[in-house]
């Protein structure tokens, strides 16, 4: 049913209740996962000056990293991965990606927002994906999440 699965993350501590719901998804189904990481461009773009490559390499280094994470449990699990760091506004890099790559399932977390979302208060990037999403998407409710 699921050939490919894609996890989306941004390296928060959020990927442990993801990756626990994810994983044996792709498991069943013998799917690839596809762990994917997005360098926020509107930050970088936000940034002036000497900051801005500085900023650039920092969100580069941690999006690498949420990228093994999320690879290297997934090896573990026995499931051949795919590990991708792409730029872009978040959520439309993400539903790119899920178009471009023949993902026939997105798991992702409720928590996990870039510091400039959480400064602005712009809305979730799972929000987003799922109103957008032309297939199914799976969303992880995060410990500490409000219910409204």
């Amino acid at each position: 049913m699921y050939d490919d699965v894609l996890i989306p993350t941004d390296g928060s501590a959020t990927v442990d209740q993801t990756l626990a719901h994810a994983l044996p998804i792709a498991e069943a189904n013998d799917a690839t996962v596809h762990a994917l990481s997005i360098v926020d461009t509107r930050i970088v773009q936000a940034a002036t000056g000497e900051t801005r490559a500085e900023i650039e390499a920092k969100l580069e280094r941690e999006s690498e990293a949420a990228v093994d994470e999320v690879g290297d449990r997934a090896a573990e699990a026995g499931l051949e991965t795919i590990e991708v760091v792409e730029y872009g506004t978040p959520s439309k890099a993400i539903l790119e990606y899920a178009d471009e790559h023949g993902i026939d399932l997105i798991v992702i977390g409720t928590h996990g927002k870039s510091p400039r979302e959480k400064q602005i208060t712009m809305g979730s990037v799972s929000e987003r994906v799922v109103d957008k999403a032309s297939i199914p998407v799976f969303v992880v409710r995060s410990p500490g999440d409000p219910v409204e």
